[in-house]
């Protein structure tokens, strides 16, 4: 029966994060700098407002969209520090930021139209798209220092693109889109029946003072579905909780998909949401601003090719001087070194790997001192 499955999902690929971090797992003494997940604990006091509401009994259904509470905090929330303004009727609890960006492409997508894919990115934004019978267009940005070129952009749209995806801070490389890149995208799409989902799930984790999102443009705000979570800036990853933010008209139809897909998202962790999005993680950004700067160090020093990230914690330097695919770098340095990365394949962007420095500081210069001794190899060996 398994020729009998929906079609869709015979393309699918499995996520080579996963797959290189069970290879390191499986590799006794290998240092593994692979996911993106942060290494602090949930702070305290949101663990603690899940005992509470377990002790009350907050067990049972809530609203599908998630809790009132909830929705209005973070509605003020967005209001007060991101300058976005959504009522509570425009915001969707979802499971995580994965749901919510298959929520999105699901609600948008037509079979055969064209979602525009910034890479690198993230390797769920195509096979989701792919699931929901759509086709990705790539624009490669490594070739204009990771931003967007707006003629290479307007080149890709046709009557067929539905919407475009515009992750900042990226994942994989940490850059953030310059206002130019983001009015490029503006211009493209403005007035089009073009939606602009923006994934700015790391835009607490920055390093610059002059960040911008598109969802700053009021005049798209028809056309953009914003993804946030909890995961990145609270170390909240197993909690599984983000939320959407759209106008009223579009959220009506795609909390429906949300409803059928998750029903609603657990009810304990309702107030453990509300009390996060009142916790300082400046401390937190301060660690990695700290890590960040070591990690950036160290690969100058290695004389790697990279454009410095100002957000996230991802670095993505080049190994185009080594002349093999990065696959195949990265599965040579476990094996000779023990250590694991991500290859920039796994992003869309050959010639690249992605390192993370959300690790403590031993991993990191342990690995940073591994990495170092298997470069310095490839090039005595070439």
């Amino acid at each position: 029966m398994r020729d009998a499955l929906n079609e869709a999902v015979y393309n699918s690929k499995r996520s080579a994060i996963r797959e290189f971090s069970a290879l390191a797992a499986a590799t006794p003494g290998c240092v593994a700098l692979t996911l993106g997940e942060p290494d602090f604990d949930t702070p305290a006091p949101v663990r603690e407002k899940v005992t509470e509401a377990l002790s009350a009994g907050e067990t049972h259904y809530i609203a599908n969209n998630g809790s009132v509470d909830l929705r209005e905090a973070i509605s003020k929330y967005e209001s007060a520090n991101n300058n976005l303004h959504y009522d509570k009727d425009e915001i969707i609890v979802t499971a995580g930021a994965t749901e919510a960006i298959f929520t999105a492409l699901f609600g948008i997508i037509n079979p055969g139209d064209e979602v525009i894919i910034l890479t690198p990115a993230f390797v769920l934004y195509e096979e989701i798209v792919k699931l929901c019978r759509g086709i990705p267009v790539y624009l490669d940005t490594s070739e204009d220092d990771f931003q967007i070129d707006g003629a290479k952009l307007n080149a890709l749209i046709t009557e067929k693109t539905k919407a475009i995806i515009v992750n900042t801070p990226n994942n994989p490389t940490g850059c953030i889109y310059t206002k130019e890149s983001l009015d490029a995208i503006h211009d493209a799409i403005k007035g089009k029946k073009i939606f602009a989902i923006c994934d700015d799930v790391y835009r607490q984790l920055i390093y610059v003072d002059d960040y911008r999102t598109l969802a700053d443009y009021e005049d798209l705000r028809e056309q953009i579905i914003v993804v946030q979570s909890f995961s990145k800036p609270y170390a909240m990853t197993g909690w599984r909780v983000g939320y959407l933010m759209m106008p009223a008209d579009i959220k009506e139809r795609l909390e429906l998909i949300h409803q059928y897909c998750v029903v609603s998202t657990p009810a304990p962790f309702q107030k453990a949401c509300v009390e996060a999005l009142s916790c300082d993680v400046s401390g937190m950004v301060k660690v990695y601003e700290k890590r960040r700067a070591y990690v950036l160090s160290r690969l100058k020093n290695m004389g790697l090719d990279l454009c410095e990230p100002e957000g996230a914690f991802y670095v993505f330097p080049s190994i185009k001087e080594f002349g093999i695919s990065s696959a195949d770098f990265c599965r040579k340095m476990i094996a000779e070194c023990g250590l694991a990365v991500t290859p920039g394949s796994c992003f869309g962007t050959e010639g690249y790997i992605r390192l993370t420095y959300c690790y403590s500081d031993e991993e990191l210069k342990e690995g940073l001192d591994r990495l170092e001794k298997f470069v310095t190899g490839l090039r005595e060996n070439k």
